[in-house]
């Protein structure tokens, strides 16, 4: 099989893992792409990249609106009726891309918010998406803390070949199960997880 979108080389895995033949490249390549879609899950967004894609969204309020992650626009258009049809285009003036900069917690991060300014409002009705965005999808390449978790886990899900049951093995006072809980990889993760409001 070959890894689609992939936050690490197979390259990477098998010198980790000092393999130096072809014959676990299919259950290697898995693992790869399995431990990409699953930091995908957790921190709820992709790390590759999507380009000239349209995307629509539902603003949280008149003045902000919480998008993909955004590396370049396009076009930003609204629907003054909410009826799907995308009638009002906006100009570069009328928006603000954030994080500032383009950092947050001392990390390079592409646009996760447009902040509506000047005499600009999103157009709020109900639950419905009112704001259309084309353009890059993702980040500019896949952040170092990105590659390390993709590593450790991509190693784990291989082994978890040997441990079917999810026994790593016995010692004196029994079976001894794989751990359900890396703390490694959820404080790599934890920068790029969305924080989500209760």
């Amino acid at each position: 099989m070959a890894i689609t979108n992939g936050y690490i080389e197979l390259s990477l895995l098998k010198s980790s893992l000092q393999i130096e033949d072809n014959l676990l490249d299919d259950f290697l390549e898995l693992a790869i792409e399995s431990a990409s879609r699953q930091i995908d899950a957790a921190c709820e967004r992709t790390f590759y990249q999507a380009d000239d894609e349209t995307r629509i969204f539902t603003p949280r309020d008149s003045y902000v609106v919480e998008i993909d992650d955004l590396r370049s626009v396009t076009s930003i258009k609204t629907s003054s009726d909410a009826d799907g049809s995308f009638d009002i285009t906006w100009q570069a003036k009328d928006y603000q891309l954030e994080p500032l900069n383009s950092k947050a917690g001392g990390i390079d991060f592409p646009a996760t918010h447009v902040r509506a300014i000047d005499d600009y409002l999103w157009p709020i009705d109900g639950l419905e998406a009112t704001v259309q965005i084309v353009g890059d999808w993702g980040w500019d390449s896949v952040p170092t803390q990105i590659k390390q978790a993709c590593l450790i886990l991509s190693a784990r899900l291989f082994e978890r070949r040997n441990s079917p049951l999810g026994i790593a093995g016995f010692s004196d006072v029994g079976a001894v199960f794989v751990s359900k809980f890396d703390s490694d990889i959820d404080k790599l993760l934890m920068p790029f997880k969305k924080v989500r409001m209760a």
